[in-house]
C-alpha cells in the first residue's frame, strides 16, 4: 500500500476539500434555509410538550448531513426519521427503566446505534437525539413517549420536508440522492479498460474534482481500495484456473 508521512496523511485528511465554491455556498444557504424555516414552522405549530425545547440541538447536525452531503446514504430520508425515532423510543424507555442517567445514556446510545445497525437507518445525530431523551430538561424527561411523536416527529419532519424542497431547488442537486446514470456504473470489463491498470493517486484526485461534492474518502483511500481490489481479483484468478 501506499506509505505517506503523518503531514501528508494531514493534509489529505484535513484540508482536502473536492467541493467547488458554489456546491459551498449552497450547502451553507440550504442549511441557513432550513433552520431557520425549521424554528419558524415549530414556533407557528405550538407544540405545548416541546415549550421549553423547540427545536432539538441534533437538528442542526442532521441538516450538516442533509445538505453537506445530501447523497450520503446517512443523509436520506429514511435513516433522518428512521434514526431520530427509533432513538427517541430508546431514550425513552431506559428513562423509564434506569434510574440513574449516566447508565440510562450509555445504554440509550449503544442501544440506539445497534437499533439503527438491525433497521438500516444509521445517522449519526440520532445518537444525540437519545442523549437529548435521557438528559433533556424536565418537560422532556416527563413527557415520556409524548417526546416521540410530538418533539421529534415534528423536528424530524419538518427538517425533511425542508431538505426535500430546498435541496431540490438549489442548482445541481438532487433530493432523496438518485445514482446518476453513467456507463461506468456497469459491469466493469478490464480488457476494455487497459489504462485502468496504470492509474494513479492524481487520476482518482481528478475523478474526486469532477465530482463537485464532499466525499468523505481522500485519493490516497481510494488507491488502497483500487490495490485491494486487484489483489483480490489476482486471488479470485488463481483460484479459478
Amino acid at each position: 500500500m501506499t506509505q505517506l508521512s503523518f503531514w501528508q496523511r494531514w493534509r489529505q485528511r484535513f484540508m482536502a476539500n473536492h467541493a467547488s465554491i458554489s456546491e459551498k455556498c449552497a450547502a451553507a444557504t440550504g442549511a441557513l434555509l432550513s433552520i431557520a424555516g425549521l424554528m419558524i414552522v415549530l414556533d407557528w405549530l405550538k407544540i405545548p410538550a416541546a415549550s421549553n425545547m423547540l427545536v432539538l440541538a441534533s437538528m442542526g447536525a442532521s441538516t450538516f448531513l442533509l445538505f453537506v452531503v445530501p447523497h450520503s446514504p446517512m443523509a436520506q430520508p429514511w435513516p433522518l426519521v428512521g434514526g431520530h425515532l427509533t432513538t427517541a423510543i430508546i431514550a425513552v424507555i431506559c428513562t423509564q427503566l434506569l434510574p440513574s442517567p449516566i447508565w440510562a445514556t450509555a445504554l440509550a446510545v449503544g442501544l440506539s446505534v445497534f437499533a439503527m445497525h438491525l433497521l438500516h437507518c444509521l445517522h449519526p445525530p440520532a445518537a444525540a437525539t437519545a442523549m437529548i431523551g435521557v438528559l433533556g430538561d424536565e418537560v422532556v424527561t416527563l413527557s415520556g413517549f409524548t417526546f416521540v411523536y410530538s418533539i421529534v416527529l415534528a423536528n424530524c419532519g419538518v427538517l425533511l420536508i425542508l431538505a426535500l424542497i430546498i435541496n431540490n431547488l438549489l442548482p445541481g442537486r438532487c433530493y432523496p440522492w438518485r445514482q446518476r446514470h453513467h456507463p461506468h456504473h456497469q459491469q466493469f470489463n478490464p480488457a476494455q479498460h487497459p489504462q485502468a491498470l496504470s492509474l494513479n493517486e492524481a487520476d482518482f484526485r481528478k475523478a474526486l474534482d469532477s465530482m463537485d461534492a464532499v466525499i468523505d474518502v481522500s485519493e490516497t483511500d481510494l488507491v488502497d481500495l483500487y490495490e485491494f481490489a486487484v489483489e483480490h481479483a489476482e486471488d479470485r484468478l488463481k483460484i479459478s484456473k
